[in-house]
């Protein structure tokens, strides 16, 4: 898909210099400057990232949140990424400002929780940012929940073989840079 943006706008580029120049000679200038350009950017494959079933039968790994690395939980059944009280504090998150208004059901019953947007997340090679989420208060929450508002931001995910694999969307990058793929894990 990026491919075909990327030659719909070199086209309309060099429809663009026809009609400004109008000259041969500054057209075809203005032609090899765009595929100079486009041979110097490279479309990188999706970032993929694999999390291995745990024994327990989760999917269980560790993002950086804000830059703090935190354990998390996939779990698709939750709206929303939610956080332990414990990891908000961790993070730097403004906690005694937190106005807990939500109402939340988890695997441990009623609970409150306060809304928030987390600046970054990542989960190994897949970045995400303002993502929103919700706080539990102290000790209602056991480990923090990747939920749906980081996976519906994904191009795609699902489980292969006791592992869950992330795809996010390709990139265009400058075709020096390298980047890793690392498992989450």
């Amino acid at each position: 898909m990026i491919r075909i943006l990327l030659v719909i706008a070199m086209l309309a580029g060099t429809a663009g210099a026809v009609v400004a120049y109008g000259d041969p000679h500054r057209i075809a200038r203005a032609s090899d400057s765009v595929a100079r350009m486009l041979r110097h950017r490279s479309l990188e494959p999706p970032p993929a990232v694999q999390i291995a079933r745990s024994r327990a039968g989760e999917f269980a790994l560790h993002a950086k949140i804000n830059g703090v690395k935190a354990p998390m939980v996939i779990d698709t059944g939750a709206t929303s990424v939610v956080l332990t009280w414990e990891t908000a504090k961790a993070i730097g998150l403004p906690i005694e400002m937190l106005e807990y208004n939500v109402e939340l059901e988890t695997a441990g019953g009623h609970t409150k929780a306060a809304r928030l947007t987390i600046d970054r997340l990542a989960v190994g090679g897949l970045v995400e940012k303002s993502i929103p989420a919700l706080v539990v208060p102290r000790g209602q929450l056991k480990t923090n929940l990747l939920g749906m508002s980081f996976l519906d931001r994904l191009e795609s995910w699902g489980v292969q073989a006791d592992k869950l694999m992330l795809h996010g969307y390709p990139e265009v990058v400058a075709s020096n840079s390298k980047r890793s793929r690392s498992a989450a894990n």
